[in-house]
């Protein structure tokens, strides 16, 4: 069995967003019993020149979802200013992430192979083709962005391990 465009993206995607929706409850639930307000680590960083939880949870959606949506227009943009979202909301923003590309269809991404698709930056355009658009920039950017958020919350003490990280796993049935 061939694996199709689909599978290599919505699907890790799917099981990547999964994973961070649990550990964003993880890290609520431990704001709750250690008495943190859960807002304080939406600004969290790993270091002083790298961007809050707040952009990696925006970035999760843009190079999952929104990657999905370039593919089907062409044109893929860099991530604008992230929203001053609120924890709940960064919650509120995998759930509605992760439902959106529930909602695709197999037909609906593998139609797109072959496609072309531009990264159009301000001053030039990066183009790819959509199999190579999503396994060389969107997947590696999405798991990059995934990891940060996750070591940001565990960097705060939110009791994670890599179990919460792989999510839930697409063993054989």
């Amino acid at each position: 069995m061939a694996t199709s465009l689909y599978d290599v993206s919505v699907t890790s995607y799917l099981q990547t967003l999964g994973a961070v929706a649990g550990f964003l409850n993880k890290g609520l639930s431990h704001c709750v019993e250690t008495g943190i307000d859960p807002n304080e680590l939406v600004e969290a960083r790993l270091h002083t020149d790298m961007l809050p939880l707040r952009f990696q949870i925006c970035s999760v959606a843009h190079h999952s979802l929104g990657a999905i949506e370039a593919v089907k227009s062409g044109v893929f943009l860099p991530p604008g200013q992230s929203p001053p979202h609120d924890y709940v909301a960064l919650q509120d923003l995998v759930a509605e992430t992760h439902d959106a590309l529930r909602a695709l269809t197999p037909e609906d991404v593998n139609a797109q192979e072959g496609a072309d698709v531009t990264f159009q930056l301000p001053s030039r355009k990066v183009p790819f083709t959509a199999e190579g658009f999503l396994m060389s920039f969107s997947l590696p950017n999405f798991f990059f962005h995934a990891t940060t958020a996750y070591d940001i919350l565990r960097q705060k003490g939110v009791p994670l391990g890599k179990r919460d990280f792989l999510g839930q796993l697409r063993i054989k049935n």
